[in-house]
């Protein structure tokens, strides 16, 4: 028996090797038109922007007379001005501090939500669904009214307060520009953050709350422990927005800035952009500053990006 069965170990033919399962064509078959979309929608304008940053492009070429190719001059002139690194700083700050501002707000303004009764979220969702709704423009021209140094709401309310506001421009000063600027774009990016997160915490389960408030958990630690790692994929995803919407604000900073307020101090890349292109008509250098924007927003979103695919693949 001993014989048989080592002779039959010995002439046994290993097992082949498992197959690899073919992936099903037709997913990828059916995306190739929207890629196809989105390369022509967003490829050629991106090609020809480069190529205009190459190229001495003003108002003569506009026309007709042939643009110059200059290579990376537009982009070395760029770089050695003192006041793009300076619209470039404010910027990253503006960005920065908006979107913290925002998603701190928003994630506030969610849990209330979550807390209150019916009938106060609906007074909520409604208020900020109406803030969110409304067009830029209107908003603007309300926001810009309330903050008038003549007969603008705030001073009126400020030195009723006993605060002497009398006049106060706020928009002559780069600090309490900002601070208006941040307070409109902050009101306008936080229905955003508040519904998305507060569509995350009606997945988090009751039983889980409860269990962890029978085990002694107070409020604070339920909420750092349990309530923020079930929301951080959302979080993660409207802060990465916030980062790229903030960092291409534009409409609040333009019609603050034509309603007084001095544009050399004030600028931000958005509002230099425009001045570089249309008030300057040298769009040249315009397109080489948008490219570096692309690049700069692709940069500050990098870390999120990579941070959200390994919670995905996790």
């Amino acid at each position: 028996m001993t014989a048989i069965s080592h002779t039959e170990t010995t002439t046994r033919t290993p097992a082949p090797p498992p197959r690899r399962r073919r992936r099903p064509v037709a997913p990828y078959l059916l995306l190739v038109p929207s890629i196809a979309v989105l390369l022509i929608a967003l490829g050629y304008p991106l090609v020809w922007q480069f190529w205009t940053s190459t190229q001495k492009f003003g108002l003569a070429q506009q026309f007709g007379r042939p643009p110059e190719f200059v290579g990376l001059g537009n982009y070395a002139r760029l770089f050695t001005d003192p006041q793009t690194w300076a619209v470039v700083g404010r910027s990253i700050a503006f960005c920065l501090v908006n979107a913290a501002v925002t998603v701190v707000v928003g994630v506030l303004v969610a849990l209330l939500m979550n807390a209150v009764g019916t009938v106060a979220r609906l007074v909520l969702q409604v208020a900020m669904l109406l803030a969110w709704a409304m067009p830029v423009i209107a908003s603007m021209t309300v926001w810009i009214w309330l903050f008038d140094w003549h007969r603008g709401v705030v001073n009126w309310l400020l030195t009723q307060a006993g605060l002497d506001f009398t006049n106060h421009n706020w928009l002559e000063q780069p600090l309490s520009f900002y601070v208006v600027a941040t307070v409109i774009v902050v009101w306008m990016s936080v229905p955003f953050v508040a519904f998305s997160v507060y569509a995350g915490l009606t997945q988090i389960s009751e039983e889980v709350m409860e269990a962890a408030a029978l085990d002694g958990a107070s409020p604070v630690q339920r909420f750092f422990s349990i309530t923020m790692p079930m929301i951080r994929p959302v979080l993660m995803i409207v802060a990465l927005l916030q980062v790229i919407w903030d960092l291409r604000v534009f409409a609040q900073i333009k019609m603050l800035q034509d309603a007084g307020a001095a544009t050399s101090s004030t600028d931000l890349l958005g509002t230099y952009i425009y001045r570089l292109g249309v008030g300057s008509s040298d769009f040249g250098m315009a397109s080489a500053l948008s490219i570096f924007v692309l690049v700069l927003t692709v940069a500050l979103s990098f870390f999120y990006v990579m941070h959200l695919m390994k919670e995905e693949d996790a």
